[in-house]
């Protein structure tokens, strides 16, 4: 096999809080094989998603680009990612790699709409989509509820196990409130599934070229439905749910309608709320949906211990290898769960661990960086010529101190920080919200002080520079 380019794997988790692992400090749970990365490679404390939602942010990575730039900024509207635009598969197939994805992908908007609790519809045209985009091999879970609801590879072989039919009714259950265990063999579990593509695909590889692959593990994105067997795995009793009970009385927070049930609410976890108010979860019942989150990062945990095996007996050292997520999850802070219309650290902040090839010494930085620098790192590794993208290479934005901002998009949101100071605006329905939150006296940004005239220097500052990123492609 040729060595005169190095192998590069990209792994990332859906929803993956920074916090909910033992490199980033946390107790509930251990992830000694992902802490492998952080021990022999680089941790990134401050890096950001661009988007708090699946599509956009995937289709950011993918491209390098903000969501405003690549087109793709809804998980919702019919804006898929532009097949025109050079991404991390086209650029690197282009240029003598081998490419390969196991797991979700989510460059389309899935089709919500047409769902149906009685059947698991047609996929094709969405594999066939994401296989046009520069893939090679493709091994497709899209999701756990997707992969109930439209027929992609994994669901197909589940179907053919006998569990899918399980499967679906679990996840239609709207009596479980979208947390349960997984009603199969461990095996068959999205992740394990995942997890064991990617890992007999890595012990059979011969091929002469350069191997680029995304493992894309689906969760620890809800439902919330580990293998029962991981949950003893979790310790609660260092478990501490962040909450400020009188945060959402102001009606200028983005979620005070969310948390009170109001009609104009929107996060992902209000459709199984009581009453559609979040405030209406029980205590049992946000301890049981964090123990199944937290069991189900042990597990992935675990397939990343076996894929870095795969690796490490494979390549070597030749190998750029990336660990990242492409939004965090609430989780019960701030009364709420899921992700939508949330500029909290809970989301916006990711892990970010790197380990490139021949690196000797492990480091640590608080250099702010953001997943659109993922793209042009790999081509930087890969000896290619630059790409005209907004990110720039990992190595390059430690040499530079880091990004001074950072920026976060979506349908009807923006958001943008320099790390101590965030502003946020989210346009939702007929009501427009603007946040401004100090970090340096507020960690858990429990207090909006947009209309605090101690800071309008600062909100004038981020609003500048919102509008200096929105401009400078379209005045290149």
């Amino acid at each position: 096999m040729s060595d005169s380019k190095p192998h590069i794997v990209l792994i990332t988790c859906d929803e993956l809080r920074q916090d909910a692992l033992s490199c980033y400090g946390n107790q509930v749970i251990a992830t000694p094989n992902i802490d492998r990365l952080a021990q022999t490679g680089t941790t990134f404390q401050n890096a950001y998603t661009n988007s708090p939602w699946c599509l956009p942010s995937r289709c950011s990575l993918a491209t390098g680009l903000y969501p405003h730039n690549n087109g793709s900024y809804s998980n919702f509207r019919n804006i898929p990612l532009d097949r025109n635009l050079p991404n991390i598969y086209s650029i690197l197939k282009s240029s003598g790699y081998t490419t390969a994805h196991f797991g979700k992908c989510h460059y389309m908007p899935v089709p919500y709409a047409d769902v149906r609790p009685d059947a698991t519809l047609p996929y094709g045209e969405f594999r066939e989509f994401y296989r046009s985009l520069g893939i090679d091999h493709l091994a497709l879970q899209d999701g756990n509820q997707v992969s109930v609801w439209y027929s992609d590879d994994y669901s197909q072989e589940l179907e053919d196990a006998g569990y899918l039919s399980a499967y679906r009714d679990a996840i239609w259950d709207k009596s479980n409130r979208k947390v349960f265990d997984f009603p199969a063999p461990e095996e068959w579990h999205p992740d394990s599934w995942v997890g064991r593509k990617a890992t007999e695909y890595f012990s059979n590889y011969d091929e002469d070229n350069p191997l680029f692959a995304w493992v894309s593990f689906s969760g620890p994105h809800y439902p919330f439905d580990p293998p029962e067997s991981y949950v003893q795995n979790v310790n609660m009793a260092y478990d501490n749910r962040i909450v400020n009970e009188s945060e959402f009385d102001d009606p200028s927070r983005i979620h005070s309608s969310t948390y009170h049930g109001q009609a104009n609410g929107a996060i992902d976890g209000l459709g199984s709320a009581p009453n559609r108010a979040m405030k209406n979860y029980s205590e049992d019942y946000w301890d049981n949906l964090r123990r199944s989150y937290f069991a189900n990062i042990v597990q992935i945990d675990d397939y990343i211990g076996q894929i870095l095996d795969v690796i490490e007996n494979k390549f070597g050292d030749n190998v750029l290898i990336i660990f990242t997520a492409d939004h965090g999850e609430m989780l019960g802070n701030h009364g709420l769960w899921g992700k939508n219309n949330c500029a909290y650290d809970d989301v916006w902040r990711v892990p970010l661990l790197t380990r490139f090839p021949l690196q000797a010494t492990s480091q640590s930085t608080d250099n702010k960086a953001m997943l659109i620098d993922i793209l042009p790192t790999c081509i930087d590794v890969a000896g290619l010529a630059d790409v005209n993208v907004d990110g720039i290479s990992l190595t390059h934005r430690i040499t530079l101190g880091g990004a001074d901002y950072v920026i976060a998009e979506g349908d009807g949101f923006l958001a943008i920080t320099d790390g101590t100071h965030k502003l946020v605006r989210v346009e939702q329905g007929e009501r427009s919200y603007i946040e401004f939150l100090d970090l340096s006296l507020d960690p858990y940004e429990f207090k909006n002080h947009i209309h605090n005239p101690d800071y309008t220097n600062h909100i004038t500052e981020l609003q500048a520079q919102s509008i200096d990123l929105l401009m400078q492609r379209s005045l290149e």
